[in-house]
């Protein structure tokens, strides 16, 4: 991806040189030679990353480190510490006032490109989440934009996804991808008529047959990319709605064909549809919403997902009232 430059800064000329000599070739660079010209090049040029020296006469660097943080434009900017002072409460303060990283002088060439690589990639890493969450909110909103009542439907559930997963043992990693997956699980309602969204009543045969086809719209729509986050949301979408004894649609597959991701957003589904209000429907209290799931206990539902939301009702209740109270002020956003 490209990348803003790096800002160097350090109030000898020698230094600027020897760290142009290392990274001039593979990046853009912008230099200051002060802890005032740190801030306003920092401001004027949102470099993606900066080199800054400790011991400067203006301002020290710890100092610039703690004025960048505290300005919303400048705040997100990794800052790594270049310096001469290597002793341990040295390093400390560095990390306190915000760095991400701290090297010594004089510089090695080999450790100054590895040290700035890592630290690029992280910046590509976040930017990629940071676009990759306003897609997941514009398709998540997208495809209940005509479904009356839904609220928050989608966040909450994919609240309730993460925490299950996260009770199951999944990795956080994988936790953060599947609730944030967990939302696009409606996508293909993008090709729903109206009239069949909005519909004040329970649904008849022939209009049941057309709902059913959201999950393979969906698919479709989501298996157009190859990320990560999106090939998750299309095995979510397309298998959400089958069931552990196999009478799910819209392939019918039963127990542990079923992938574990849709497995584990289809109880967080069915619990949030049950316990929110809908056109056809009350909210239910949440002791009728867990006598019914427990119903469905090794029919609609793998058994062992059933047994671990129990156990983390707590939790699930917890992140019930958080996003009920967001609905309530309107607060509702990704």
């Amino acid at each position: 991806m490209p990348y803003g430059p790096i800002l160097i800064v350090d109030d000898e000329p020698a230094n600027l040189s020897a760290l142009r000599q290392v990274l001039d070739s593979d990046y853009r660079l912008v230099f200051a030679r002060s802890g005032v010209e740190a801030l306003a090049a920092a401001a004027k040029h949102q470099p993606s990353l900066i080199l800054l020296d400790i011991s400067m006469p203006d301002m020290n660097g710890y100092e610039v480190c703690r004025r960048l943080k505290a300005d919303p434009r400048t705040e997100a900017i990794p800052v790594i510490f270049v310096t001469a002072l290597s002793e341990a409460g040295d390093e400390a303060a560095g990390f306190d006032a915000g760095a991400v990283d701290y090297i010594t002088k004089p510089v090695t060439p080999v450790i100054v490109r590895a040290r700035v690589r890592t630290h690029l990639s992280l910046v590509g890493a976040a930017a990629l989440e940071k676009s990759h969450r306003g897609a997941v909110y514009m398709l998540g909103t997208a495809g209940h934009f005509n479904d009356a009542d839904t609220g928050v439907h989608i966040w909450r559930m994919a609240a309730y996804s993460g925490a299950l997963a996260d009770a199951c043992g999944w990795d956080p990693a994988r936790c953060i991808l599947l609730e944030l997956a967990a939302p696009l699980h409606d996508t293909g309602k993008l090709g729903i008529p109206d009239a069949i969204l909005r519909k004040p009543a329970k649904l008849d045969p022939e209009e049941w047959r057309i709902m059913e086809t959201h999950t393979t719209i969906g698919h479709h729509i989501l298996s157009q990319s190859e990320a990560p986050l999106f090939r998750v949301g299309a095995e979510v979408a397309l298998a959400h709605h089958e069931k552990w004894d196999g009478s799910g649609y819209p392939h019918g597959l039963a127990g542990k064909a079923i992938p574990e991701s849709a497995r584990i957003v289809a109880v967080a589904d069915v619990f949030d549809a049950l316990t929110m209000k809908r056109p056809y429907k009350e909210a239910w209290p949440i002791e009728r919403a867990i006598e019914t799931m427990l119903a469905g206990r090794g029919k609609h539902f793998e058994p062992r997902l059933i047994d671990r939301f129990i156990e983390i009702l707590p939790r699930i209740v917890e992140l019930k009232a958080l996003w009920d109270s967001r609905e309530a002020v309107g607060a509702v956003a990704a």
